[in-house]
């Protein structure tokens, strides 16, 4: 395990020691929370690309004949 060193001017440590204080944690837990789910956040490109894949596999069916009526599409009665 590794220890750093952050450094942040009296106001933000400050603020911050209040939402520890909030969530009943220290200000150093909330630091270390931070940091894990920024290190485990999938890449934002791999996400789009994994949300573009999951998006096409549910509109398999689409074909262009499928569209609707302008009517339809503003819910007017034909």
């Amino acid at each position: 395990m590794k220890n750093i060193t952050v450094t942040v001017d009296d106001e933000v440590y400050r603020r911050a020691r209040v939402k520890a204080a909030e969530r009943d944690t220290s200000v150093s837990a909330l630091v270390k929370q931070y940091l894990v789910e920024l290190a485990s956040e999938e890449p934002s490109t791999r996400r789009l690309e994994r949300e573009e894949r999951e998006l096409r596999a549910r509109i398999r069916g689409f074909a262009a004949g499928n569209r609707l009526s302008r009517d339809e599409v503003h819910g007017r009665d034909p």
